[in-house]
């Protein structure tokens, strides 16, 4: 039986190890994915295309019917002629006539060369020779990216989340120069990060957090701009370290701490040897002052508590210069108590 256990143990224990190299190469897989692109918009401030559709088939509806009024006016009637020919000038109408909302841009082909970028608002084109190739979305948008477990300077593993605010300045670079510029952008993102990353230490990433923002701005800016794109800013929402490395510099925060604790406590330790020499110069020119300190300590040590101090007689007697007769005769009557 005790063989047979330790087999199915050995057995289990590769089974979980061919699992464990199994999802590791998934895992490096993911450590160079890019983090989804998140939707902050609440449903019912959505802008929506409706009205361009609305408008599009407005126009096809209406086109179609002119024609045919048209036909039917001229030739005495409408036959199945007539209304093949209503409905290909519907549709060269619709194809020619557009609307682009207030943000977009619409970038305009003439025979496959760039012609113009229109919008927003109505405007026309010529059905087949131009088309409408892209639609440049003009708001600001946000990209969350991320690097998991790259490596610093000091070869420590970081899992490090940011976003990107950008928008597109020129919808002719966005269309002609790069494929897909919103891909584009979340890659360089995160390229950028990893470099920015890859050149400090742990501790520096951890702390500087404004200038990793303004390291990263500043690199993707020079990679964007020719794209007709335009970087806002760049902030670093979350910092990631391993637990082992958390417990270490804990500990060097609290050791730090106590550093400074020391170092104030010695430097108030000098300021009170200074004064202390400061006032045994004064009682030593002065002994009253040196005997009324010592009634001053015998008092403080005797009001909070509320307590009686027993004084022995020699003790008193070295009050004889300062106190008075009725104090002399009070302590040495409490002495011979």
């Amino acid at each position: 039986m005790g063989r047979r256990f330790d087999a199915q143990d050995v057995s289990s224990n590769a089974a979980a190890f061919g699992r464990a190299e199994a999802a590791a190469p998934a895992r490096r897989r993911k450590a160079f994915q890019v983090v989804p692109d998140a939707n902050t918009e609440i449903v019912g401030e959505r802008a929506s295309n409706a009205g361009v559709l609305l408008f599009s088939a407005v126009v096809l509806v209406v086109s179609f019917c002119a024609v045919l009024a048209v036909a039917g006016v001229l030739g005495g009637g409408v036959g199945v002629a007539g209304i093949v020919c209503a409905l290909v000038l519907a549709v060269l109408a619709t194809m020619s006539v557009h609307i682009a909302q207030q943000w977009e841009k619409v970038v305009v082909l003439r025979l496959g060369k760039f012609n113009r970028v229109s919008g927003p608002g109505l405007f026309w084109t010529l059905p087949v020779i131009e088309q409408n190739t892209m639609r440049v979305d003009g708001r600001v948008r946000v990209t969350t990216f991320g690097a998991e477990e790259t490596l610093t300077a000091d070869l420590v593993p970081l899992d490090v989340n940011a976003v990107l605010f950008w928008h597109v300045w020129d919808a002719k670079a966005a269309c002609t120069e790069v494929g897909d510029f919103t891909r584009a952008v979340e890659l360089a993102a995160q390229t950028a990060l990893r470099d920015a990353i890859g050149r400090a230490g742990a501790a520096e990433v951890a702390i500087r957090r404004e200038q990793l923002d303004r390291e990263l701005k500043r690199a993707l800016e020079e990679k964007v701009a020719p794209w007709g794109i335009t970087v806002l800013s760049v902030e670093v929402r979350d910092i990631l370290l391993p637990k082992e490395l958390q417990e270490v510099m804990s500990l060097e925060a609290q050791a730090e701490q106590r550093k400074k604790a020391r170092i104030i406590l010695m430097e108030a330790e000098q300021d009170i040897c200074e004064m202390m020499d400061d006032m045994g110069d004064t009682y030593a020119k002065n002994d009253a002052a040196l005997r009324l300190r010592a009634m001053h300590l015998l008092y403080e040590s005797v009001r909070e508590t509320g307590g009686t101090v027993v004084v022995p007689s020699s003790f008193s007697e070295g009050f004889g210069d300062v106190l008075g007769d009725h104090a002399k005769d009070v302590l040495g009557g409490t002495a011979g108590k």
